[in-house]
């Protein structure tokens, strides 16, 4: 009987010991992961996510269309609604509950930097505007002039005025929290400020220099999901292992080609193309200006002679538009990879959530549609701004 059961365990150690065989679809399952992240081809939830995030898109671009419709007023006015949103969600990041309950109203501290770095940012573009707006009456017009010709030194004021208010609120065992909290806020007003100056500018010198950027950053996210969603295999940067090459390379050819043929469209509407000199919602009515209006090439030996179209007709800024499409291609997308790094570095998958499937307002800012982790649209949004503001400068 020993000898039986000595036998039988040895025999079951050695079957403990055998080595099984990888099934195929356990191969198969190993090869499909980059840098140990699944590749999105082969994400099982991926079309569940896909339908949250078209439903969201959808109405987030209906929205956006509409108030594109209504004029610069309410354009204006919804980025100052998304900086809100931002500034609140950004803010969150680094509150610490404990340390907040021994600071009741300290918050609002953060909100008074963030109300005056507004007060300058529009203050200064949006003067000329202002003061347009209120020319017929006496009265309004000298107290509006009289606060722009002041409006610098009140932001000072206002600035010393927080900076004693932090003095003040200054508590013992807290001081290491407070003054991260100072150097956070003054990081987000320079993050958020400095963009919306660029926005701001380019909506009242016409809403095409606000609308083709950021129309290129919605067209190149999109199809960079789209591209990585049925074709993407090889990683792009090991930052965001489910973006893949194959997203960015269509994604760049598709926004160039969506550049050249949006800038014709828009351009046929002064509705986009009209600088607006005031605040008024009214329609608009100008000389569209070089930029806009055809040239004619003539196509020669290029065509066949049955062709029936013997020449072409292009506007000058569609040329332009070109190169707004290289860059938002090829160089805005790198403020995507800043922005996967910044929550990498947070630990979190997104800044807030009140947007199914795309996270929060700052999340949205920071990616239109793309890959798992979002685009940095903001920041995309943010260069092409710039490069869009030189154009423009140059014409206006």
């Amino acid at each position: 009987m020993q000898r039986d059961t000595s036998s039988s365990d040895a025999s079951a150690s050695h079957t403990g010991r055998v080595r099984r065989r990888r099934q195929p679809s356990e191969a198969t399952a190993d090869g499909n992961r980059a840098n140990g992240q699944p590749l999105l081809v082969n994400d099982r939830n991926k079309y569940k996510s896909m339908l949250i995030r078209t439903y969201s898109t959808v109405w987030m671009i209906g929205g956006f269309a509409l108030i594109v419709y209504m004029g610069h007023l309410y354009i204006w006015a919804m980025v100052v609604v998304i900086q809100i949103y931002m500034a609140r969600e950004l803010f969150n990041l680094l509150i610490k509950s404990s340390e907040e309950k021994q600071l009741p109203g300290f918050r609002l501290l953060n909100w008074h930097f963030f109300f005056t770095a507004m007060l300058y940012t529009y203050g200064r573009f949006l003067s000329r505007q202002l003061v347009n707006t209120v020319t017929s009456d006496h009265l309004l017009y000298k107290v509006v002039s009289g606060l722009i010709k002041y409006q610098m030194f009140i932001c000072y004021f206002l600035y010393i005025a927080g900076f004693v208010w932090f003095i003040l609120t200054l508590k013992k065992k807290t001081y290491k929290y407070q003054f991260k909290q100072y150097a956070w806020t003054h990081m987000i007003l320079l993050t958020v400020f400095g963009q919306s100056s660029f926005t701001v500018a380019n909506i009242f010198e016409g809403i095409f220099w606000f609308l083709l950027p950021a129309s290129l950053i919605v067209i190149n996210d999109i199809f960079a999901y789209l591209f990585g969603f049925f074709l993407g295999r090889t990683p792009l940067i090991k930052l965001s292992p489910k973006k893949t090459w194959e997203g960015f390379i269509g994604a760049s050819v598709t926004t160039i080609i969506s550049a050249f043929l949006l800038a014709n469209v828009m351009g046929h509407y002064q509705w986009l193309t009209c600088p607006r000199k005031d605040l008024s919602t009214g329609w608009l009515y100008c000389d569209p200006g070089p930029m806009f209006k055809p040239e004619h090439y003539s196509l020669g030996e290029w065509v066949p002679h049955w062709f029936p179209w013997k020449e072409v007709a292009i506007m000058p800024v569609q040329w332009h538009a070109l190169a707004l499409g290289l860059f938002a291609s090829i160089i805005a997308p790198f403020g995507g990879f800043f922005a996967s790094g910044f929550k990498r570095a947070f630990k979190i998958k997104d800044f807030g959530d009140s947007i199914p499937g795309h996270g929060g307002i700052t999340d949205r800012m920071d990616c239109q549609v793309s890959i798992s982790e979002k685009h940095s649209g903001y920041m995309d949004m943010f260069l092409a701004y710039i490069f869009a503001k030189l154009l423009a400068s140059s014409f206006y």
